[in-house]
């Protein structure tokens, strides 16, 4: 759009905005209104009016005389009907000539405006409900639209507007309204699957004088009144541990965490994960949960155990397939001995080899990687887009994994997983760590790497290994990424259309 054109736009805009302004003044002045009653209470809402009266006929419509109070956005305007938008659905309202005549509130109706109507129900020639007004009382503006919506035919058409403002979007577009629809009743679902299965959900401190449980660059701020620096939750793993050494065998929270890191498709600054830790269970318990737990979600949110994403289509009624992180290097590389692989630690050049021929780059920072990061670097780089079916991918490095427990036959992995779909990590789950001592040694390993220049490395956090010290049984745990399961289900490409109000650069002035 040109310089010129992007003026006149602007210039049209401010003009209707004034004619609406004064379109306000109007109805104060001969209404005797104040322009925004607060003294009307609906009734009914449109969509339970359809689902009571939507199959009736319009001879059984006239004979019964069903009276309605609504009210809503106008949305469509045609001759003597205006159609109006609810919560929960549109319905029409219909005013007969002499009427409009008299009704100084119907003459300064714009579209964008709540009202309020009270009348009996009919059926069109259409068959589309309505409601008949029979007095100039029953009508009312409640709220006037100063602003002009758009285009009904071409909608919010700039995607940047549509997240800056995306009250305009929920209005115009109702794929955006299911959308945050399906997202409401996911986290609903994650509520009641986990609190049927005994989980107690819990809330664990946002602001944090050490932050832990993920390897991220933290956001940081500082307390006034105690005099000290703090950050901003980038997970909240440790004190949902803690509480499991406390006696709170299985625990959730649905949490809002934030990274200092930056956009794209699949990331936003601030998100929002469940976590849920079980005692007495180790990370293939998790799978199994993982799996019972997205069957579910399927069935009551969608009505469905297939979901289509994309051109591709996931059926949760079958098994998820597991396999290792060396059997999927090995899977998508030809040229990579299976032997050099499995021996890692001991053919650290051979893997540097091979993550330089993968276009990995190997400079002074990533001088210091172990067998295990190079590992989980090459996985990364050829096999997680992939991954498209549901996935389980296993034993991971202990050096990626400063939080899980060895496994007990390969001391060089852990039990641990994360779960693809579509290509994209979804889940992340292990045997949680709880000898006191082996959790020190990696917190200090954490410590040299943040002293390295990893900004995103682990501090030591000494009161979480002193609640180890104390006893953490047998324990897994695992979290998984609301917003991303959103995308999942609603068949959405970016995180941005899955969260109301995602973050934006302010626009220049």
């Amino acid at each position: 759009m040109t310089d010129k054109t992007t003026e006149q736009t602007a210039q049209d805009e401010n003009k209707l905005i004034a004619e609406r302004r004064a379109k306000l003044e109007a109805l104060r002045s001969k209404c005797k209104a104040n322009g925004h009653p607060n003294d009307f209470r609906r009734e009914h809402l449109a969509g339970d009016i359809k689902a009571a009266h939507g199959q009736k006929s319009q001879e059984e419509l006239a004979a019964a005389g069903i009276r309605v109070s609504v009210a809503g956005r106008v949305m469509r305007r045609g001759g003597p009907f205006v159609g109006i938008q609810d919560s929960t659905d549109s319905i029409q309202v219909y005013m007969g000539k002499a009427l409009q005549k008299d009704s100084e509130a119907w003459q300064l109706l714009d579209m964008g405006d709540i009202i309020a109507a009270t009348g009996t129900l009919h059926l069109s020639g259409k068959g589309e409900l309505y409601v008949e007004i029979a007095d100039i009382a029953d009508f009312r503006i409640l709220t006037k639209s100063l602003r002009p919506l758009p285009d009904k035919f071409h909608g919010l058409a700039d995607q940047e507007m549509k997240y800056r403002q995306r009250y305009v979007d929920l209005i115009i577009n109702p794929e955006t309204r299911k959308t945050f629809q399906i997202r409401s009743k996911i986290i609903e679902s994650i509520r009641f699957f986990l609190s049927q299965r005994g989980f107690m959900e819990v809330e664990t401190p946002m602001l944090q004088t050490i932050p832990g449980g993920a390897s991220a660059k933290p956001f940081e701020t500082h307390h006034n009144a105690m005099g000290i620096d703090m950050f901003l939750r980038i997970a909240p793993e440790l004190y949902l541990k803690r509480l499991v050494v406390g006696g709170f065998d299985r625990v959730f929270e649905i949490n809002r965490n934030f990274r200092n890191e930056g956009t794209s498709t699949r990331h936003n600054p601030e998100f929002t994960m469940i976590e849920f830790y079980q005692a007495y269970a180790d990370y293939r318990d998790m799978m199994d949960l993982t799996e019972d737990m997205l069957r579910f979600l399927a069935e009551s949110v969608l009505g469905t155990t297939t979901i289509q994403y994309g051109d591709s289509s996931y059926d949760f009624a079958a098994p998820f397939a597991r396999i290792s992180m060396v059997d999927a290097i090995l899977k998508y590389n030809d040229g990579m001995d299976e032997a050099v692989l499995r021996d890692a630690e001991n053919n650290i050049e051979t893997l540097k080899e091979y993550a330089r021929k993968v276009g990995i780059h190997l400079g002074p920072k990533e001088a210091g990687w172990g067998a295990g990061k190079l590992l989980c670097e090459i996985f990364e780089e050829t096999a997680e887009s992939k991954l498209d079916q549901p996935t389980f991918i296993t034993e991971y490095p202990w050096e990626v994994s400063p939080l899980a427990r060895r496994n007990d036959d390969n001391p060089f992995v852990t039990d641990r997983f994360e779960f693809f779909i579509g290509g994209r990590e979804l889940a992340n789950g292990f045997s949680e760590l709880n000898d006191a001592e082996d959790q020190a040694e990696r917190f200090r390993k954490q410590v040299e790497e943040k002293d390295a220049g990893d900004d995103e490395a682990m501090h030591y956090d000494a009161d979480y290994v002193n609640a180890l010290e104390y006893g953490l049984p047998p324990t897994a745990g695992e979290g998984i990424g609301v917003d991303r399961l959103v995308m999942l289900f609603t068949n959405s490409h970016t995180i941005k259309d899955v969260i109301l109000f995602p973050h934006m650069k302010p626009v220049a002035e």
